[in-house]
């Protein structure tokens, strides 16, 4: 191991002994275990830094790998106020981006020009189901987004077509896997096009067939640094291995206890076996924590501790314990969202900025009861989700502008043929493409044929000869006008706009502002073409908060954010931990979903409240629920003193909720009796017996409706308390305690 001089640069100033030694250690194999909020972006471009200040690499000589475009521009720019102009002159980048720039290099030795077309998800899906027409394969048994996602996770452990073998493929498509994704390689090829996976599976293969090409890229690279290396598949893995040279500078950070995409090819065992891949690697842990209070850290360190699969480190913090954790339970969703938003309300009121509050969810579906519930109260937020040049309006948007650029585009062409919706169904489509292959002419071009015959119904071909007429007309515009200009008219004038401001629906106003960024963002573009050659690169949906809103968002889209006051809700067993991951993945599923626990904890800054509910509607099905094991497995001293004597005791709860059960008394701020109609459900009984035996849901279905007799005393969720006056098959009438007579069906409501 070599390590710098000691010196007084300014990067080098404030840093702790550790951050000093990850920056200083220049030669040999590095891994810097980095917890969360320890200074890991610092430390990375510190050291970027010192290794041009020093000498010891010209910056040409550096290649700095990232996993988005945003953390690339970040460390560009720090490491510009460094050490100046020269940083523009590092290999810096994500994996997609520098595998790119690297393939339009040697194109011609995988078969490829240069100038060739980076296609996106919903392309690859298009040109799979065109695919599986011809070999006759059943595009509803067979999903093609789904057989697109098999050919995607081959590549990202960098497999080739004649590398699959058999067990791999299975009975998929009929036993016609392989030969499909032959198939679907050679029609790239064919294209001159290749999706994302590619770019990564083709620089693998030039490197392993050409040994020229990577001593050349072995004399030219010297030192490597990697970012987030927990999240490297396979391919990224193989790719940075080879690249190496004989004097094995690379420096990966990461850190094994926030590896969560496992779902998407991400392999934690990547970092885990840095030691054994390098041997006398150098190992510096970052454990000073620089966000969050003692409490919060003590949690998480409390719960990651308990898996088996991690090199280990412990998070320490010179600030105060700060809060304790507060733990809730629930009657239902519904309840859980009204008392968060009733939580932010009032630190609203007392001065808080709601942008410095997030909401975490384990599950996308999660998010409609705050969102609805945010709505009606009036609470400005926000949701981060899907990333932005995957979201439907900015596809739509994108496929008319590249049908616009390119009429032979039929991918576009069948995407946006009916969207607004102009009466060209199923039907029109399916004439169109028998043109087309009768003609051997693209999609837009058989259209164009096709009006000028009787074959569609009158309505459908006055649409269509509309739609022709208006590609050509906004194609001929193109040369005249400013691309940004194009794009304003091409959405007013098709009545997409339009579309959007006519929905009432609460996501139209966000759709509309997409809109608008997108024709922002062609602004830095010169031309129309450069504009959709740029995007595949750039899809990687970082956002900026924005002041005065609440966050809400997904575990997986947080991590490395941060908040001062985060909310935890649904921690319920099925939920979080995920039943299906576990069913799937089995003990490293768990200890995935355990790792995605402890970065929703280390989100927090000051405050942090976990929630669980007795019962929870699931695609559209009621169910029972007890709280997570992740409740059961926070250290009784980093959570408020009543919730902490039931966690100890094996109870999700302390001794205000036992009482509460027993008949008074209130629980935190989702224990009171009024809100659930003054009793508690199967869930409730379940949750405070910790029974093993399965458990009656919590609202009975209708073929169970002959239960139910007259007196009985049940529970509706809308209306709360009632007794049973009229059975009528599944059809009840109930006197309510507070909303009078009701009928209903039998299906919504319980017995306590």
């Amino acid at each position: 191991m070599q390590t710098a001089p000691d010196t007084t640069n300014p990067w080098l100033q404030g840093l702790n002994p550790a951050q000093r030694e990850a920056v200083q250690t220049l030669s040999g194999p590095l891994l810097v275990l980095s917890g969360a909020g320890t200074g890991k972006t610092r430390v990375l471009t510190s050291r970027l830094a010192e290794l041009v200040a020093t000498g010891t690499a010209k910056p040409w000589n550096i290649l700095a790998v990232t996993f988005t475009n945003k953390a690339a521009r970040e460390m560009k720019m720090r490491v510009s106020s460094m050490v100046g102009p020269m940083a523009e002159q590092v290999w810096l980048g994500t994996f997609h981006a520098l595998a790119a720039r690297m393939l339009r290099r040697h194109a011609d030795l995988v078969g490829l020009r240069s100038d060739f077309t980076i296609l996106d998800m919903d392309d690859q899906t298009r040109l799979l189901k065109q695919l599986m027409e011809v070999e006759g394969l059943d595009a509803k048994r067979w999903p093609a987004r789904q057989l697109g996602g098999v050919i995607q996770r081959w590549k990202d452990r960098g497999l080739t077509p004649d590398k699959v073998g058999i067990a791999d493929a299975g009975d998929l498509a009929n036993g016609r896997m392989r030969d499909l994704y032959q198939a679907y390689q050679a029609r790239l090829l064919a294209l001159n096009a290749v999706d994302f996976g590619d770019l990564l599976l083709h620089v693998l293969t030039i490197f392993q067939a050409h040994p020229d090409v990577l001593a050349e890229y072995h004399n030219r690279i010297t030192h490597i640094m990697v970012d987030e290396y927990q999240d490297t598949n396979v391919a990224q893995y193989l790719w940075l291995r080879l690249l190496t040279g004989p004097d094995r500078n690379l420096c990966c950070v990461g850190d094994d206890d926030q590896s969560i995409y496992g779902w998407r090819g991400a392999e934690v065992g990547n970092i885990l076996k840095f030691e054994s891949d390098f041997p006398g690697a150098s190992i510096v842990r970052l454990e000073e924590n620089y966000r969050s209070t003692g409490h919060i850290l003590a949690a998480a360190s409390g719960i990651i501790a308990r898996n088996e699969s991690r090199l280990g480190k412990t998070l320490y913090t010179s600030a105060d314990e700060g809060e304790k954790l507060r733990v809730n339970g629930y009657w239902d969703g519904s309840d859980e969202a009204r008392s968060v938003s009733s939580q932010i309300e009032s630190m609203q009121s007392a001065g808080q900025d709601l942008a410095s509050i997030a909401v975490l969810v384990r599950a996308g579906f999660q998010t409609r009861e705050f969102e609805e519930r945010f709505i009606a109260i009036g609470l400005p937020y926000r949701v981060v989700g899907t990333k932005f040049y995957e979201r439907a309006e900015i596809r739509d948007a994108l496929a008319y502008l590249r049908l616009i650029a390119q009429p032979a585009d039929d991918l576009a062409f069948e995407r946006i043929i009916n969207v607004p919706k102009r009466g060209l169904g199923t039907a029109s489509l399916q004439a169109i493409h028998i043109q087309a292959r009768a003609s051997g002419k693209p999609l837009m071009a058989a259209a164009l044929d096709l009006v000028q015959s009787d074959e569609l119904r009158p309505a459908a071909r006055n649409a269509l000869t509309g739609f022709c007429q208006d590609i050509k007309r906004w194609r001929d515009a193109m040369g005249g006008m400013h691309h940004t200009d194009l794009a304003k008219m091409v959405l007013d004038e098709s009545g997409y706009t339009g579309m959007w401001q006519a929905d009432r629906s609460p996501e139209a106003e966000g759709r509309l502002e997409n809109l608008t960024e997108l024709v922002t963002a062609m602004q830095d573009f010169d031309t129309l073409q450069g504009f959709l050659e740029h995007i595949s690169l750039v899809m990687d949906g970082d956002t900026d908060s924005d002041q005065g809103e609440v966050t809400l968002m997904t575990l997986h889209a947080a991590k490395g954010l941060e908040f001062d006051t985060v909310f935890l809700p649904g921690w319920e067993e099925g939920i979080f931990p995920s039943q299906r991951t576990i069913d799937e993945s089995g003990a490293i599923g768990l200890e995935e979903e355990r790792r995605l626990a402890y970065v929703g904890i280390t989100r927090a800054r000051r405050q942090l409240y976990l929630s669980f509910a007795g019962s929870r509607r699931i695609h559209g099905q009621w169910q029972s629920s007890i709280p997570s094991r992740f409740v059961q497995e926070l250290p009784a001293e980093t959570v408020i003193e009543d919730i902490a004597q039931g966690l100890g005791g094996g109870i999700p709860f302390g001794r205000a909720a036992q009482a509460q059960l027993a008949g008074g008394g209130e629980f935190g701020d989702g224990w009171q009796t009024e809100r659930s109609g003054g009793g508690y459900g199967p869930g409730w009984r379940r949750m405070a017996a910790r029974r093993q035996e399965p458990e009656k849901p919590a609202f009975v279905s209708k073929a169970s409706a002959n239960g139910f007799a007259v007196g009985d005393r049940v529970f509706h969720q809308k209306f709360g308390m009632g007794n049973v006056i009229h059975v009528d098959g599944d059809k009840l009438e109930i006197a309510f305690d507070k909303a009078g007579h009701k009928k209903v069906v039998a299906g919504f409501v319980s017995k306590p």
